[in-house]
């Protein structure tokens, strides 16, 4: 895992890897890249590379509310599970979102992802929501951290 490299959204090649990475692992909310520039404006959008081999993204969104909450969002592609990428993109943005001054650091997974809902229990995550947005079917679950 040397190799990896976790390097911030810049530039159209990078949204279109980060787009590919989130449209794969979150096919109810697919985004198009025009949304994913928008968002790009609001939150830390990374991609993580093993060499030059996309293997996945993460979002960091900044601190929300009374509770300065920061939501970290890790997605890793399939086919590069179980060998510790999704770990290091987490940490990073574990780290970012301290220096941001997070109060509380949540997650949101798509309830039938179940290799990120056991990702996020394992690192210390706990269920405080389950819902389903206006119009779609699929069931998103918020997980706070119990501590920082």
């Amino acid at each position: 895992m040397t190799d990896l490299r976790i390097e911030p959204v810049d530039g159209e090649d990078a949204l279109q890897d980060w787009r590919h990475v989130h449209n794969l692992i979150v096919p109810p909310a697919a985004m198009s890249l025009d949304e994913v520039r928008e968002r790009s404006g609001r939150n830390r959008l990374e991609n993580a590379y093993l060499g030059d081999v996309l293997v996945g993204c993460s979002t960091v969104r900044p601190p929300e509310g009374k509770d300065a909450v920061v939501t970290v969002i890790v997605r890793v592609l399939p086919g590069f599970r179980r060998r510790g990428h999704g770990a290091a993109l987490y940490e990073n943005g574990l780290t970012r979102a301290r220096a941001l001054g997070a109060g509380a650091v949540e997650t949101v997974v798509l309830a039938a992802n179940e290799d990120g809902v056991r990702f996020a229990e394992a690192r210390g995550f706990v269920e405080t929501e389950r819902y389903v947005l206006d119009g779609e079917t699929d069931v998103w679950i918020t997980m706070r951290l119990r501590s920082l």
